[in-house]
């Protein structure tokens, strides 16, 4: 090859690269929307009140599944006890079904179970009152109820991330349901002091409280909830805030990788997750601040709903715990603290590597935790 052959093949790569990096960033900045990945199962909607929905995740149509590099075959029967996955607050539910092969959905319908998700939806200053007895007490047993009607069966398995997984406690331990047969709670702080620096944080609002509390008539349940309502953008920022460098790094990686088409779409889906937080009502902020971060009521296994206490003691139901060992918002010695409360005779506590996000839907997950998650429910759901 000569030299102007060289050059020219050269330049032409060049050429090629640059392209790819022009588009890349293009479809990046304003056509991101075309790029993400994220919810590609489908799904019925059973019902829907204008505000929260019930979604059924219908069987498969496939014969195997991709998970990250692995095929998993379909099952051919199906567990006779449904899975209802219960999220937190201020998170879309792009979360469960973020890649094709890295669904938490497609997974455990994979595996063989009845899969139902409980969507929140998102809420405005018109639902500013919704607080913990709201949820826990009134529209969680009321779409656990469709649930049962819909699948037939009683007994019923519940998955709950971060809040989510708070929520599957209070109402176990709430309404004494004797049909919950499993409980699978990840990234879930029962002691919310124990959570490394942001206990601490907590622990100085507690002092903080307990001054004013001594000093003043305020209290923060006396303030108007319209008033503490927390619109999605702020939660966007708070998120991001738990890791500050880990977001700077991945537009960092982001500009690094900018020709590789696959890692582009990659954080676009992510993104789309991340940049889309839901607001928190107003009461929910009055009852987490006061009752699960300040006050604390969990470390001793109780948490008051309402007027009435939830007791972690009535809770019988078998019980799979899942922390995350980088988790700034639920470390593991906080979310253990479960297995002292619950009177399950039938409990394990896992560790799995990733932070809070990670732990659920990170690259590793699959491999450190779903697969034991399912063969653990697998055991338990005939």
């Amino acid at each position: 090859m000569s030299r102007l052959q060289a050059t020219l093949k050269h330049s032409s790569g060049l050429g090629r690269k640059a392209r790819a990096y022009t588009g890349n960033a293009f479809d990046r900045l304003f056509r991101s929307a075309d790029m993400v990945l994220a919810g590609q199962t489908p799904f019925d909607v059973l019902a829907d009140d204008g505000l929260v929905s019930l979604r059924h995740y219908p069987p498969l149509t496939e014969t195997t599944v991709d998970l990250g590099e692995a095929t998993v075959p379909v099952a051919d029967r199906v567990h006779r006890v449904p899975v209802v996955i219960v999220p937190p607050l201020a998170v879309n539910m792009l979360i469960y079904d973020l890649f094709p092969q890295r669904s938490l959905v497609r997974y455990l319908r994979a595996r063989g179970f009845e899969v139902y998700l409980i969507d929140w939806g998102m809420p405005t200053r018109e639902h500013s009152h919704y607080n913990l007895h709201t949820y826990v007490a009134e529209l969680l047993p009321r779409y656990l109820e469709k649930v049962r009607h819909h699948s037939g069966e009683q007994d019923l398995s519940l998955h709950g991330w971060s809040m989510g997984g708070l929520f599957t406690l209070f109402y176990a331990a709430l309404s004494g349901d004797p049909h919950i047969r499993n409980a699978i709670v990840v990234g879930s702080p029962i002691d919310s002091h124990a959570s490394g620096l942001i206990g601490r944080l907590y622990r100085r609002f507690s002092d903080m409280a307990g001054v004013v509390r001594r000093h003043t008539p305020f209290r923060l349940h006396n303030v108007k909830p319209h008033w503490l309502h927390t619109p999605g953008w702020a939660n966007t920022i708070g998120f991001k805030l738990t890791n500050p460098v880990g977001s700077l790094m991945g537009y960092w990686e982001l500009l690094l990788h900018l020709g590789d088409r696959e890692f582009v779409a990659n954080h676009a889906t992510t993104a789309a997750f991340l940049n889309r937080m839901v607001a928190y009502p107003g009461g929910i902020i009055q009852d987490t601040v006061v009752r699960v971060w300040i006050d604390n009521q969990l470390s001793e296994g109780t948490i008051q709903i309402g007027d009435d206490l939830a007791r972690l003691e009535t809770i019988q139901a078998n019980l799979l715990a899942i922390a995350g060992d980088d988790d700034t918002l639920a470390t593991p010695r906080s979310a253990a603290r479960v297995l002292d409360h619950v009177s399950s005779t039938d409990k394990t506590f896992r560790v799995v590597p990733g932070g809070h996000m990670g732990i659920l839907a990170g690259s590793r997950a699959p491999e450190a935790s779903w697969i034991e998650l399912a063969d653990w429910l697998g055991e338990r759901s005939d």
